[in-house]
């Protein structure tokens, strides 16, 4: 990484008590006047105030000490790139109390980012603008009257808390409400004349208060809670204290035209930001290097509260598949980071708001939660919460009070995870001793170039489950694997017995079995004694040993069709991101089409059994599932789905049967991949006449399906148009890039011909590293990778440097894979085609 650029945070000789802020937006001609009134305390005199600052102009300054005259600043010197400004007074301010009265101008940009505007259309067709703020992830800088015909809204004194969780908007809306069991007054707002909309997430809310309430032992500490979506909106949702603020597509569900996916997103979404509301706002992070205390944490307890809430969903088990997996992906290259990050300039936060942060902060709090027990952990997260209301806190903080609770060494364990990268393999291997089963377990880490070379191994104290086909769910045995390598005696395991490791895929870590052990686990996998997150975690593994060259990849195909009788949808999902990236590879060899064989091999036998309508007394999971088969067999190009998708795509345009919502997705993409101009035609008038932004998206994401050179052209122009929202943009390009090995070679030119405009857009945040992510991931040619890295050496995006290594270092590794095992590939798909497996 390059050098990191110096900064000093602010000095601590002035501090704020409270802060009086009174804004005046004008949503004509987007600009907005502000009156700060804050009271102060001078810990030491000084003669200078050093605050943070962007994008606004100081008209004047003063500093009246309690009793005294003001004293008026003489001088305001900004320093943009940190964004701060120093007043400078004409004397010296004495230590003691007073009143800063600050008076100020700025712009309502467009740039998602501070104080800023938002564009949406009333149910008339009028374009309209709502004032928005958004002050994550860089301190609130930005904002903080007398006309008889404004109207001025007061509002009552915060609790102690951090500026960057502010939050007002100003514009028209709906809204539902109602109280939660412990009083809380709950309101959600939509767009106006879409109410209705709210009241899944409404629901959620009014749920997930007293469960949390519960889990913690702390009520909620605000007398309410608004949840309200905001049309163009960089991230999911942001838990500003009292206001949280989401995307349309993060909180609004239409009961008709919601597919199933969407409700569970809103409902983990909506977990997340309530979560916060305890742990991020009444506890707040010290300082940006713990930011992966306050995101891992909500992402974890997201799920534990839709499961509290929504146990049909097996939640944990996509768990696996959504969070831990990916998390794996990107900590097992040479470019990932530990999850704790030493941050200096507030420029380096965007670059962490990624997956080790999020999704590998949330799997070893998954980890250490099963390590501690739920009994130790929620009275240890009583001690914290209590300990450090309205203050910050550190990751030290959290490991002391779990220590306390539980008497287990938690800092020690957990320092392993947090402050070093990547994360172990666990090679196993077994022998019959008389009627017992020793185990050889040895640690390394595990690096998706291949083994591990060099002395110095890392080594982490690692919570070990193992499980016997005796009882698949439940362990054997626990332990903690703190040394290189150990030995584990299984008492009374019969030699036919299989032994699995990382009982319920908890443990941060990949296993490698002997040939043996492996051999006795796949009939585990096709009778289904195995449970389903075993099954999931098991292809995984296997999966991305053969990615780092560990094993061979032909090892693996033979593996999922093992799968044949699978019935959980998160297994099959997982399979079908793993052949998703194995199918992205071989685009790049001149036998494509033979892996879409393979893949329509594995997916028909469960596509027949699930059929096209939903059968009586299918749930959630069924229609998942039934989303994912069709969509994937549709891409692949099978015959029945391809027909079948193009009679209910007539049907639903004609008006005549309107697809279920659930269905859209796999039709759309499949219409599309094997349609014509015609069809992009008709799906961009649908995307046109949608009301909802959750269609408008969906057919955002397929429209990158589309193959021929002129459609994909005419995709990549609307993406940029006024007709996709700012946001969504990075959607439709990263669609265009995966959807076809013509589609990433015009998106990646797409981005270098409109990068100005694209970097401009996206102010250097994190939609600009997923679009380079989404963009460049799947090229397979070591020459891409130079030519990636040369074109961001002459356009700089500091905030994305380390996507933008971890890119090229994948583009290498998909290289090298594609030389390594292109040949056995093609030769066992060749073999198979001349005598299919009988199943």
């Amino acid at each position: 990484m390059p050098e990191k650029r110096p900064f000093e945070r602010l000095p601590a000789d002035v501090s704020p008590i409270n802060y009086s802020l009174c804004l005046k937006p004008d949503l004509l001609d987007f600009t907005f006047e502000g009156k700060l009134e804050a009271a102060a305390q001078v810990r030491q005199a000084t003669n200078q105030i050093v605050m943070n600052c962007a994008d606004i102009d100081i008209i004047t300054a003063s500093y009246a000490p309690e009793g005294d005259e003001e004293i008026h600043a003489t001088g305001f010197n900004y320093q943009n790139e940190d964004e701060k400004v120093t007043l400078s007074f004409p004397s010296t301010l004495q230590t003691g109390t007073g009143t800063l009265k600050i008076d100020f101008v700025g712009e309502l940009n467009d740039k998602m980012k501070g104080f800023y505007r938002s564009k949406y259309t009333t149910p008339a067709g009028e374009a309209r603008y709502a004032a928005v703020t958004q002050f994550e992830n860089v301190i609130d800088r930005k904002p903080y009257p007398d006309d008889e015909n404004l109207v001025e809204v007061k509002f009552a004194r915060t609790p102690v808390m951090s500026t960057y969780l502010v939050a007002f908007v100003v514009g028209e809306y709906d809204f539902v409400e109602t109280r939660s069991k412990d009083g809380v007054c709950v309101r959600v707002y939509t767009p106006v004349g879409k109410a209705e909309q709210g009241k899944f997430a409404l629901e959620v809310a009014a749920k997930t208060l007293p469960f949390y309430k519960d889990y913690f032992n702390v009520p909620y500490p605000l007398p309410k809670i608004d949840l309200i979506a905001i049309a163009d909106f960089a991230a999911g949702a942001m838990e500003n204290w009292g206001l949280v603020t989401y995307r349309e597509t993060a909180l609004l569900i239409d009961p008709k035209n919601s597919c199933s996916s969407s409700r569970q997103w809103v409902a983990l979404v909506v977990g997340h930001e309530l979560a916060h509301q305890w742990f991020g706002n009444l506890v707040t992070m010290e300082w940006w290097t713990h930011l992966w205390l306050n995101e891992g944490f909500a992402s974890w307890i997201e799920y534990l509260c839709v499961d509290h809430c929504f146990p049909e969903y097996d939640i944990w088990t996509q768990f696996v598949s959504a969070d831990y997996t990916r998390a794996q992906e990107l900590d097992a290259l040479d470019n990932s980071h530990p999850i704790e990050v030493s941050v200096g300039h507030p420029s380096e936060v965007d670059e962490i708001f990624d997956a080790i942060s999020y999704s590998k902060g949330a799997s070893v709090i998954r980890m250490l939660h099963d390590y501690i027990g739920d009994k130790d952990f929620k009275k240890g997260m009583n001690m914290y919460l209590t300990k450090f209301q309205q203050k910050n806190a550190a990751t030290e903080d959290l490991w002391e009070s779990l220590e306390s609770a539980s008497g287990k060494p938690i800092a020690a364990v957990m320092n392993t995870w947090t402050k070093q990268m990547g994360f172990p393999l666990i090679y196993v291997e077994s022998e019959q001793v008389e009627d017992d089963r020793v185990l050889r377990l040895s640690q390394r880490k595990f690096c998706a170039s291949g083994p591990y070379v060099g002395e110095d191994c890392p080594q982490w104290m690692v919570p070990i489950t193992v499980s016997t086909s005796e009882d698949p769910s439940h362990a054997k045995l626990n332990i903690l694997m703190d040394k290189p390598e150990l030995n584990v005696v299984l008492k009374n395991v019969k030699p036919d017995q299989w032994v699995k490791l990382n009982l319920g895929t908890v443990g941060f870590y990949r296993t490698q079995y002997s040939s043996a052990m492996l051999e006795s686990l796949l009939p585990g996998i096709r009778d289904l004694s195995l449970p389903p997150v075993d099954r999931l975690g098991l292809q995984n593994d296997l999966f991305s040993l053969a990615r780092a060259g560990i094993i061979s990849t032909v090892e693996v195909l033979k593996v999922m069709e093992a799968f044949v009788n699978e019935p959980n949808y998160t297994v099959w999902s997982d399979l079908s991101c793993n052949l998703g990236i194995l199918s992205t590879l071989l685009s790049h060899t001149d036998f494509y089409e033979e892996i879409q064989e393979f893949v329509k091999d594995v997916f028909s036998p469960i596509g027949e059994r699930l059929g096209w309508d939903p059968k009586p007394g299918e749930g959630h999971l069924d229609a998942l599932l039934r989303g994912l088969v069709l969509g994937k067999l549709g891409k692949a190009g099978h015959k029945a789905t391809l027909e079948e998708a193009r009679r209910r795509f007539k049907d639903h345009v004609e008006g005549k049967q309107t697809l279920s919502a659930d269905l859209r997705s796999p039709v759309y993409l499949t219409v599309l991949k094997h349609g014509d101009s015609t069809t992009l035609d008709i799906m961009l008038k649908l995307h046109k006449q949608a009301d909802m932004q959750e269609e408008k998206n969906r057919i955002e994401r397929v429209l990158g399906a589309t193959l021929s050179p002129e459609l994909i052209q005419k995709v990549l122009t609307f993406a940029l148009s006024e007709e996709v929202r700012p946001q969504d943009t990075v959607s439709v390009i990263g669609g265009v890039a995966g959807g076809s090995r013509h589609g990433r070679k015009a998106a990646w030119k797409f981005i270098k011909d409109n990068w100005e405009e694209l970097y401009n857009r996206y102010q250097g945040g994190f939609l600009i590293s997923r679009l380079i992510k989404l963009s460049v991931e799947g090229f397979a040619v070591d020459k891409m990778a130079g030519e990636v890295k040369a074109f961001f050496e002459s356009h700089p995006a500091p905030s994305a440097e380390r996507t933008i290594q971890q890119c090229c270092e994948n583009i290498l590794l998909n290289a090298a894979w594609l030389k390594r095992d292109a040949e056995s590939i093609h030769q066992y798909l060749l073999q198979r085609k001349a005598s299919p497996p009988t199943v």
